[in-house]
Protein backbone atom coordinates (compact mmCIF):
# COMPACT_ATOMS: atom_id res chain seq x y z
CA UNK A 1 0.00 0.00 0.00
CA UNK A 2 1.44 3.44 -0.91
CA UNK A 3 0.58 6.76 1.56
CA UNK A 4 -1.37 8.30 -1.15
CA UNK A 5 -4.05 5.54 -0.83
CA UNK A 6 -3.90 5.69 2.73
CA UNK A 7 -4.80 9.72 2.51
CA UNK A 8 -7.12 9.12 -0.02
CA UNK A 9 -9.02 6.17 1.78
CA UNK A 10 -8.75 7.71 5.06
CA UNK A 11 -9.41 11.29 3.95
CA UNK A 12 -12.86 9.61 2.35
CA UNK A 13 -14.10 7.91 5.43
CA UNK A 14 -13.69 11.09 7.38
CA UNK A 15 -15.71 13.34 4.52
CA UNK A 16 -18.49 10.64 4.32
CA UNK A 17 -18.31 9.70 8.30
CA UNK A 18 -21.38 11.15 9.48
CA UNK A 19 -23.07 9.00 12.39
CA UNK A 20 -20.81 8.46 14.60
CA UNK A 21 -18.53 5.49 15.66
CA UNK A 22 -20.76 3.28 14.31
CA UNK A 23 -20.34 4.25 11.16
CA UNK A 24 -17.03 4.94 11.16
CA UNK A 25 -16.45 1.38 12.83
CA UNK A 26 -18.84 0.18 9.89
CA UNK A 27 -16.96 2.36 7.16
CA UNK A 28 -13.45 0.49 7.86
CA UNK A 29 -14.22 -2.64 7.90
CA UNK A 30 -15.78 -2.82 4.36
CA UNK A 31 -12.82 -1.00 3.43
CA UNK A 32 -10.16 -2.92 5.35
CA UNK A 33 -11.62 -6.58 5.64
CA UNK A 34 -14.28 -6.89 3.39
CA UNK A 35 -12.90 -5.28 0.34
CA UNK A 36 -8.80 -5.56 0.49
CA UNK A 37 -8.20 -7.75 3.03
CA UNK A 38 -5.77 -5.86 4.85
CA UNK A 39 -7.38 -7.44 7.69
CA UNK A 40 -9.08 -10.39 8.88
CA UNK A 41 -12.12 -10.10 10.30
CA UNK A 42 -10.44 -11.38 13.37
CA UNK A 43 -7.68 -9.19 13.71
CA UNK A 44 -10.09 -6.29 13.30
CA UNK A 45 -12.31 -7.59 15.94
CA UNK A 46 -9.89 -7.22 18.35
CA UNK A 47 -8.56 -3.77 17.28
CA UNK A 48 -12.20 -2.76 18.30
CA UNK A 49 -12.34 -4.04 21.88
CA UNK A 50 -8.54 -2.96 22.32
CA UNK A 51 -9.64 0.82 21.13
CA UNK A 52 -12.80 0.66 23.57
CA UNK A 53 -10.47 -0.30 26.59
CA UNK A 54 -8.07 2.92 26.04
CA UNK A 55 -8.94 6.48 26.94
CA UNK A 56 -9.83 8.46 24.06
CA UNK A 57 -12.27 8.82 20.80
CA UNK A 58 -12.31 5.09 19.84
CA UNK A 59 -13.11 5.19 16.36
CA UNK A 60 -10.23 7.96 15.66
CA UNK A 61 -7.96 5.40 17.28
CA UNK A 62 -8.91 2.77 15.68
CA UNK A 63 -8.39 4.94 12.25
CA UNK A 64 -4.65 5.28 13.52
CA UNK A 65 -3.86 2.07 14.62
CA UNK A 66 -5.16 0.38 11.11
CA UNK A 67 -3.13 2.91 9.12
CA UNK A 68 -0.20 2.03 11.57
CA UNK A 69 -0.82 -1.40 10.89
CA UNK A 70 0.39 -0.94 7.26
CA UNK A 71 2.44 1.94 7.06
CA UNK A 72 4.23 2.02 10.60
CA UNK A 73 4.17 5.53 12.40
CA UNK A 74 4.27 7.98 9.66
CA UNK A 75 1.22 5.86 8.30
CA UNK A 76 -0.63 6.16 11.16
CA UNK A 77 0.14 9.97 11.37
CA UNK A 78 -0.73 10.69 8.06
CA UNK A 79 -4.28 8.50 8.52
CA UNK A 80 -5.17 10.04 11.59
CA UNK A 81 -5.21 13.45 10.27
CA UNK A 82 -6.79 12.93 6.76
CA UNK A 83 -9.48 11.23 9.05
CA UNK A 84 -9.91 14.03 11.38
CA UNK A 85 -9.41 16.74 9.05
CA UNK A 86 -12.57 17.07 6.68
CA UNK A 87 -14.61 17.22 9.90
CA UNK A 88 -12.77 19.98 11.74
CA UNK A 89 -12.83 21.86 8.57
CA UNK A 90 -16.65 21.64 8.17
CA UNK A 91 -16.58 22.36 12.30
CA UNK A 92 -14.64 25.72 12.08
CA UNK A 93 -17.14 26.78 8.96
CA UNK A 94 -19.93 26.13 10.92
CA UNK A 95 -18.51 27.41 14.15
CA UNK A 96 -18.17 30.71 12.52
CA UNK A 97 -21.66 31.07 11.83
CA UNK A 98 -23.26 29.64 14.54
CA UNK A 99 -21.17 31.31 17.20
CA UNK A 100 -21.12 35.18 15.86
CA UNK A 101 -22.28 37.61 17.31
CA UNK A 102 -24.81 38.56 15.20
CA UNK A 103 -25.82 35.41 12.98
CA UNK A 104 -28.52 36.15 10.78
CA UNK A 105 -31.78 34.92 11.85
CA UNK A 106 -32.44 31.48 10.03
CA UNK A 107 -28.53 30.78 11.62
CA UNK A 108 -29.76 31.33 15.17
CA UNK A 109 -33.01 29.65 14.46
CA UNK A 110 -31.02 26.33 13.30
CA UNK A 111 -28.89 26.42 16.20
CA UNK A 112 -31.64 27.14 18.57
CA UNK A 113 -33.42 24.11 16.69
CA UNK A 114 -31.09 21.79 16.78
CA UNK A 115 -29.46 22.91 20.28
CA UNK A 116 -33.17 22.05 21.67
CA UNK A 117 -32.82 18.41 20.51
CA UNK A 118 -29.45 18.10 22.26
CA UNK A 119 -30.49 16.76 25.64
CA UNK A 120 -32.81 14.26 24.10
CA UNK A 121 -29.16 12.93 22.06
CA UNK A 122 -27.70 12.85 25.26
CA UNK A 123 -30.25 10.64 26.60
CA UNK A 124 -30.52 8.31 23.67
CA UNK A 125 -26.38 8.08 23.58
CA UNK A 126 -26.37 7.03 27.57
CA UNK A 127 -29.46 4.68 27.49
CA UNK A 128 -27.76 3.04 24.42
CA UNK A 129 -24.37 2.30 26.37
CA UNK A 130 -25.64 0.97 29.84
CA UNK A 131 -26.95 -2.79 28.23
CA UNK A 132 -23.13 -3.47 27.27
CA UNK A 133 -21.89 -1.81 30.63
CA UNK A 134 -23.91 -3.78 32.77
CA UNK A 135 -22.91 -7.05 31.04
CA UNK A 136 -19.28 -6.33 31.61
CA UNK A 137 -19.75 -5.81 35.14
CA UNK A 138 -17.92 -7.61 37.73
CA UNK A 139 -20.37 -6.84 40.70
CA UNK A 140 -23.99 -4.77 39.74
CA UNK A 141 -23.77 -2.96 43.12
CA UNK A 142 -20.82 -1.31 41.98
CA UNK A 143 -21.80 -0.82 38.72
CA UNK A 144 -25.15 1.03 39.68
CA UNK A 145 -22.63 3.29 42.50
CA UNK A 146 -20.30 4.35 39.70
CA UNK A 147 -23.57 4.90 37.22
CA UNK A 148 -25.39 6.79 40.11
CA UNK A 149 -21.86 8.75 41.15
CA UNK A 150 -21.20 9.66 37.88
CA UNK A 151 -24.56 11.26 37.32
CA UNK A 152 -24.23 13.24 40.61
CA UNK A 153 -21.38 14.54 39.84
CA UNK A 154 -21.98 15.87 36.64
CA UNK A 155 -25.15 17.48 38.33
CA UNK A 156 -23.34 18.66 41.23
CA UNK A 157 -19.45 19.04 40.53
CA UNK A 158 -19.35 20.14 36.88
CA UNK A 159 -15.95 20.38 36.27
CA UNK A 160 -14.85 17.96 38.52
CA UNK A 161 -16.16 14.84 36.82
CA UNK A 162 -12.68 14.14 35.32
CA UNK A 163 -11.11 13.04 38.43
CA UNK A 164 -14.41 11.35 39.19
CA UNK A 165 -14.07 9.04 36.37
CA UNK A 166 -10.42 7.89 37.22
CA UNK A 167 -12.00 7.56 41.46
CA UNK A 168 -14.13 5.01 39.93
CA UNK A 169 -12.05 3.32 37.78
CA UNK A 170 -8.98 2.76 40.47
CA UNK A 171 -11.52 1.75 42.91
CA UNK A 172 -12.66 -1.12 40.56
CA UNK A 173 -9.21 -2.03 40.25
CA UNK A 174 -8.53 -2.30 43.52
CA UNK A 175 -11.58 -3.81 44.36
CA UNK A 176 -10.51 -7.09 42.54
CA UNK A 177 -7.47 -7.26 44.90
CA UNK A 178 -4.87 -7.39 43.06
CA UNK A 179 -1.52 -7.36 45.10
CA UNK A 180 0.76 -5.49 42.05
CA UNK A 181 -1.35 -3.00 41.02
CA UNK A 182 -0.57 -2.95 36.95
CA UNK A 183 -1.94 -0.20 34.78
CA UNK A 184 -2.49 0.17 31.07
CA UNK A 185 1.12 1.51 30.88
CA UNK A 186 2.12 -2.24 31.60
CA UNK A 187 1.32 -2.99 28.34
CA UNK A 188 4.27 -1.47 26.43
CA UNK A 189 3.97 2.60 26.64
CA UNK A 190 7.72 3.88 26.68
CA UNK A 191 8.70 6.54 28.73
CA UNK A 192 10.11 8.73 25.80
CA UNK A 193 6.96 8.76 24.26
CA UNK A 194 5.17 9.97 27.59
CA UNK A 195 7.96 12.60 27.71
CA UNK A 196 6.60 13.81 24.54
CA UNK A 197 3.77 15.99 26.02
CA UNK A 198 2.70 19.11 24.53
CA UNK A 199 0.84 21.89 26.26
CA UNK A 200 1.05 25.12 28.24
CA UNK A 201 -0.92 25.43 31.28
CA UNK A 202 -3.73 27.35 29.94
CA UNK A 203 -7.31 26.90 30.59
CA UNK A 204 -7.92 25.62 26.94
CA UNK A 205 -5.04 23.58 26.99
CA UNK A 206 -6.36 21.24 30.11
CA UNK A 207 -10.00 21.01 29.12
CA UNK A 208 -8.26 19.98 25.71
CA UNK A 209 -6.61 17.40 27.66
CA UNK A 210 -9.48 16.07 29.76
CA UNK A 211 -11.30 15.53 26.15
CA UNK A 212 -8.68 13.63 24.69
CA UNK A 213 -7.41 11.64 27.46
CA UNK A 214 -10.65 10.49 29.52
CA UNK A 215 -13.40 9.85 27.06
CA UNK A 216 -14.44 6.60 28.04
CA UNK A 217 -17.76 5.04 27.25
CA UNK A 218 -18.22 6.99 23.73
CA UNK A 219 -17.87 10.28 22.03
CA UNK A 220 -20.65 11.84 24.01
CA UNK A 221 -18.97 11.87 27.53
CA UNK A 222 -16.78 14.88 26.32
CA UNK A 223 -19.80 16.74 26.85
CA UNK A 224 -20.03 16.88 30.44
CA UNK A 225 -16.35 17.02 30.57
CA UNK A 226 -16.56 20.35 28.86
CA UNK A 227 -19.57 21.93 29.85
CA UNK A 228 -18.99 22.80 33.14
CA UNK A 229 -15.23 25.06 32.32
CA UNK A 230 -16.51 26.11 29.14
CA UNK A 231 -19.93 27.91 30.34
CA UNK A 232 -19.68 28.23 33.78
CA UNK A 233 -15.89 28.55 34.66
CA UNK A 234 -14.71 30.34 31.86
CA UNK A 235 -17.25 31.68 30.34
CA UNK A 236 -15.95 31.39 26.98
CA UNK A 237 -19.69 30.56 25.87
CA UNK A 238 -23.59 30.81 26.80
CA UNK A 239 -25.31 27.61 27.58
CA UNK A 240 -27.44 28.13 24.54
CA UNK A 241 -24.08 28.29 22.44
CA UNK A 242 -23.01 25.16 23.93
CA UNK A 243 -25.53 23.32 22.71
CA UNK A 244 -25.09 24.91 19.12
CA UNK A 245 -21.55 23.63 19.84
CA UNK A 246 -22.26 19.94 20.63
CA UNK A 247 -25.00 20.15 17.57
CA UNK A 248 -22.09 21.04 15.21
CA UNK A 249 -20.23 17.87 17.01
CA UNK A 250 -22.91 15.40 15.78
CA UNK A 251 -24.11 16.64 12.32
CA UNK A 252 -20.69 17.31 11.55
CA UNK A 253 -18.80 13.96 9.49
CA UNK A 254 -15.67 12.71 11.15
CA UNK A 255 -15.05 12.21 15.31
CA UNK A 256 -17.77 13.70 17.13
CA UNK A 257 -14.98 14.64 19.49
CA UNK A 258 -14.04 17.62 17.10
CA UNK A 259 -16.98 19.31 19.35
CA UNK A 260 -13.81 20.79 21.39
CA UNK A 261 -13.06 22.72 18.72
CA UNK A 262 -15.86 24.55 18.81
CA UNK A 263 -15.14 25.73 22.12
CA UNK A 264 -11.36 26.06 21.49
CA UNK A 265 -13.03 28.54 18.83
CA UNK A 266 -15.57 29.93 21.53
CA UNK A 267 -12.62 30.65 23.66
CA UNK A 268 -9.50 32.05 21.30
CA UNK A 269 -10.85 31.79 17.74
CA UNK A 270 -9.11 29.69 14.80
CA UNK A 271 -5.96 29.27 16.70
CA UNK A 272 -7.42 28.06 20.23
CA UNK A 273 -9.75 25.89 18.08
CA UNK A 274 -6.74 24.13 15.84
CA UNK A 275 -4.78 24.24 19.81
CA UNK A 276 -7.75 22.16 21.47
CA UNK A 277 -8.05 19.70 18.76
CA UNK A 278 -4.47 19.22 18.47
CA UNK A 279 -3.87 19.06 22.60
CA UNK A 280 -7.09 16.62 22.48
CA UNK A 281 -6.10 14.05 19.85
CA UNK A 282 -2.19 13.82 20.60
CA UNK A 283 -2.98 11.23 23.34
CA UNK A 284 -4.50 8.90 20.80
CA UNK A 285 -1.93 9.11 18.07
CA UNK A 286 0.86 8.48 21.32
CA UNK A 287 -1.65 5.68 22.85
CA UNK A 288 -1.95 3.54 19.70
CA UNK A 289 1.71 4.49 17.85
CA UNK A 290 3.17 2.93 21.60
CA UNK A 291 0.94 0.02 22.52
CA UNK A 292 -0.15 -0.83 18.79
CA UNK A 293 2.00 -3.75 19.01
CA UNK A 294 0.48 -5.24 22.31
CA UNK A 295 -3.44 -4.61 21.87
CA UNK A 296 -3.62 -8.19 22.34
CA UNK A 297 -1.75 -8.08 25.58
CA UNK A 298 -4.23 -5.00 26.77
CA UNK A 299 -6.90 -7.30 25.72
CA UNK A 300 -5.76 -9.66 28.23
CA UNK A 301 -4.14 -6.98 30.81
CA UNK A 302 -6.87 -7.35 33.97
CA UNK A 303 -6.13 -4.18 35.15
CA UNK A 304 -6.99 -2.54 31.91
CA UNK A 305 -10.24 -4.27 31.93
CA UNK A 306 -11.30 -3.43 35.61
CA UNK A 307 -10.07 0.09 35.39
CA UNK A 308 -12.20 0.69 32.77
CA UNK A 309 -15.25 -1.51 33.82
CA UNK A 310 -14.88 1.31 37.02
CA UNK A 311 -15.02 4.07 34.85
CA UNK A 312 -16.82 2.96 32.40
CA UNK A 313 -20.35 2.99 34.43
CA UNK A 314 -19.32 6.38 35.67
CA UNK A 315 -18.99 7.95 32.09
CA UNK A 316 -22.11 6.88 31.25
CA UNK A 317 -23.38 7.95 34.09
CA UNK A 318 -22.00 11.69 33.59
CA UNK A 319 -24.06 11.68 29.60
CA UNK A 320 -27.16 10.65 31.58
CA UNK A 321 -26.47 13.83 34.01
CA UNK A 322 -25.48 16.46 30.97
CA UNK A 323 -28.82 15.15 29.60
CA UNK A 324 -30.41 17.54 32.40
CA UNK A 325 -28.08 20.43 32.67
CA UNK A 326 -28.40 20.40 28.50
CA UNK A 327 -31.87 20.44 29.26
CA UNK A 328 -31.45 23.67 31.69
CA UNK A 329 -29.75 25.31 28.86
CA UNK A 330 -33.52 25.91 26.92
CA UNK A 331 -34.55 29.29 26.80
CA UNK A 332 -37.84 29.17 24.74
CA UNK A 333 -40.88 27.23 25.60
CA UNK A 334 -41.21 25.73 21.78
CA UNK A 335 -37.67 24.51 22.53
CA UNK A 336 -38.94 21.95 24.95
CA UNK A 337 -41.87 21.40 22.59
CA UNK A 338 -39.00 20.35 19.95
CA UNK A 339 -37.17 18.55 22.90
CA UNK A 340 -39.97 16.29 23.25
CA UNK A 341 -40.93 15.09 19.90
CA UNK A 342 -37.01 14.86 19.71
CA UNK A 343 -37.32 12.53 23.20
CA UNK A 344 -39.98 10.59 21.11
CA UNK A 345 -38.15 10.12 17.87
CA UNK A 346 -34.88 8.72 19.83
CA UNK A 347 -36.18 6.82 22.12
CA UNK A 348 -39.30 4.99 20.86
CA UNK A 349 -38.85 5.23 16.95
CA UNK A 350 -35.26 5.00 16.43
CA UNK A 351 -35.00 7.56 14.46
CA UNK A 352 -31.08 8.61 13.73
CA UNK A 353 -29.03 11.53 15.67
CA UNK A 354 -28.26 13.46 12.11
CA UNK A 355 -32.05 13.26 10.74
CA UNK A 356 -33.32 14.52 14.22
CA UNK A 357 -31.06 17.43 14.79
CA UNK A 358 -31.26 18.11 11.21
CA UNK A 359 -35.25 18.57 11.16
CA UNK A 360 -35.26 20.34 14.14
CA UNK A 361 -32.43 22.46 12.88
CA UNK A 362 -34.87 23.34 10.19
CA UNK A 363 -38.18 24.00 12.12
CA UNK A 364 -35.73 26.28 14.39
CA UNK A 365 -34.88 28.38 11.37
CA UNK A 366 -38.10 28.57 9.90
CA UNK A 367 -40.35 30.09 12.89
CA UNK A 368 -37.50 32.30 13.42
CA UNK A 369 -36.89 33.67 9.72
CA UNK A 370 -41.00 33.34 9.45
CA UNK A 371 -41.08 35.73 13.15
CA UNK A 372 -43.64 33.08 14.19
CA UNK A 373 -41.67 33.15 18.05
Amino acid sequence: MRYREIAYQWGRIGVIGFGGPPAHIKLFRELCVEKNQWSTAEEFEDAVAAVNLLPGPASTQLAIYLAWKQKGTFGAILGGLMFIAPGLVVTLLLAHFFLADSPPKWVLGAALGAGAAIPAVALSAGLALLATSRQRAANQWRWGFYLILGTVSVIFIGSAVALVLILCGLVELVSRRYQKVETILSVGFSPKVLAVAVGFATPLTWVAVKVGALSYGGGFVIIPLMQADAVTKYHWMSASQFLSAVAIGQITPGPVVLTVAVVGFAAAGVLGALWATLVAFTPSFLIVIAAGSRFKDLLRNESARAFITGAGPAAIGSILGSGFLLGQALDHLWQFGLLAIAIVALLIFKRSTILVLAVSGLVGSLLLALSLI
